[in-house]
């Protein structure tokens, strides 16, 4: 399988009602919250990420980005030890989902 496939899958579950299939357990909450996020579920995607993890904290960070609460995101980007995120928000939650399936 090559090394993005398992990101193509998750992007292809977006258009469903069921999140990738076979996520690590290590990575459930932090990656329903991208999911929900690229779906336009910010509600939902707040909801998953809050969980007192770095993984957490970097999708929370995000999403309060997009949501331009801007000193709060970067509250949660320091918390996760992460620099604040430029540029298109999917590219971001793409970046982060990548990255915790990896």
């Amino acid at each position: 399988m090559r090394p993005d496939a398992q990101l193509d899958q998750f992007v292809a579950s977006l258009d469903g009602d069921q999140m990738l299939d076979a996520v690590p357990d290590t990575v459930v909450a932090p990656l329903r919250g991208v999911w929900h996020a690229l779906r336009g579920e910010w509600q939902a995607a707040h909801d998953a990420v809050q969980d007192d993890t770095d993984e957490c904290s970097w999708v929370h960070a995000a999403l309060h980005r997009e949501e331009g609460d801007l000193s709060n995101a970067g509250y949660w980007y320091r918390r996760c030890s992460r620099p604040v995120a430029q540029g298109e928000m999917r590219a971001e939650y793409l970046a982060i989902a990548k990255e915790l399936m990896g």
